[in-house]
């Protein structure tokens, strides 16, 4: 598995739009709109490929000069439960601290908070609907 930084735009950009979309997007009976995408020129877009085939992504948006959020994390289904996301999240923290971020933090799914908070987050917000499912504020220091 390589993981890298994905240039807007690209081909593998296109692989990153197609995945959140069935996995994260689809399933609520949601697409994603021109303006969404546009704004993604300034995130920081990360996925991890099989050869050329993007397996993982997440996205890291800034939201002041110390703190990043995590968006759209996405583990293709035959890969989930065999520690890619883990992998892709200590990239996306390691890329975050390279820029001099110190604090990530996140909405992230109910069904995921387990996940998150083995990785060293915590829920600091009450339960909330974002998307029509249950969502936490997470976040961690780095």
């Amino acid at each position: 598995m390589a993981l890298k930084i994905i240039d807007h735009g690209t081909s593998d950009y296109l692989q990153m739009v197609e995945l959140r979309l069935h996995l994260l997007r689809k399933p609520l009976g949601l697409s994603f709109t021109a303006e969404e995408l546009e704004k993604e020129k300034s995130d920081i877009l990360l996925g991890c490929f099989e050869e050329d085939k993007l397996e993982a992504c997440c996205i890291l948006t800034e939201v002041d000069p110390s703190t990043v959020r995590l968006r759209q994390m996405a583990v293709g289904s035959a890969l989930q439960g065999k520690g890619i996301g883990r992998v892709l999240m200590n990239f996306a923290e390691n890329i975050a601290r390279d820029r001099k971020y110190t604090r990530l933090t996140m909405h992230a799914r109910k069904s995921a908070v387990g996940f998150y908070e083995k990785s060293g987050y915590r829920i600091c917000s009450d339960e909330f609907t974002e998307v029509t499912i249950p969502h936490f504020v997470m976040e961690k220091e780095l």
